[in-house]
């Protein structure tokens, strides 16, 4: 019996894999957070400590303020990079 049949989770750190699938995403919660932590700072003045305190549904209620009602999709990014190509800025 080799180490990696007695040990498989130590084998695949030896190969450069997580140990826990959940470990994959690791970063992208901080990540997030601190960009959608900005968001709220930028459109709401959310300090630090009111981003913190609130819910996500509390951030979902100020931000569906921000929604319109129009039935527009917004921009895609093909439609950014035309009008970027179209209208440099410099």
């Amino acid at each position: 019996m080799t180490e990696e049949d007695a040990h498989p989770a130590a084998a695949s750190r030896q190969a450069g894999k997580p140990r826990c699938p959940s470990r994959e995403r690791e970063g992208s919660f901080g990540e997030a957070a601190a960009r959608l932590s900005g968001v709220m700072a930028r459109l709401c003045g959310w300090r630090p400590g009111e981003f913190w305190a609130a819910t996500p549904a509390d951030v979902a209620a100020v931000l569906a303020g921000w929604a319109t009602d129009d039935g527009a999709d917004g921009v895609d990014r093909a439609a950014l990079a035309a009008m970027m190509e179209q209208y440099p800025d410099g």
